[in-house]
């Protein structure tokens, strides 16, 4: 079965701040949304790959790496992927900024 994605608006570019982290909920699911130094903006799952879990929207953000608020865990951006020593990964949506409107692809 292939897999569709769907982009949902979640506002304009200018709602997020700078390196600060935001919710929103896509088909009931909590999606960390981070806008970095260099304008860039990216989508993970809030949910933190540590054991514990906790949620990652509030966690520190540096370059294309967030540290978890409860772990300190970095974590890739780009790809969700936890840097070693510690092991894990976070679910990554792609992002698209069209005329300033932030759009976040889910899978269905």
């Amino acid at each position: 079965m292939k897999m569709t994605t769907n982009y949902y608006s979640i506002g304009s570019i200018e709602e997020c701040l700078v390196q600060v982290g935001r919710v929103v909920i896509i088909e009931g699911q909590e999606i960390a949304i981070f806008r970095t130094s260099d304008g860039n903006v990216y989508a993970v799952a809030n949910k933190s790959p540590h054991p514990k879990g906790g949620p990652l929207a509030e966690a520190i953000v540096s370059g294309h790496y967030i540290y978890d608020p409860l772990y300190d865990w970095k974590i890739d951006l780009t790809n969700g992927a936890v840097q070693a020593p510690d092991k894990g990964q976070v679910a990554t949506y792609p992002v698209i900024v069209k005329n300033k409107d932030i759009q976040i692809g889910f899978y269905a």
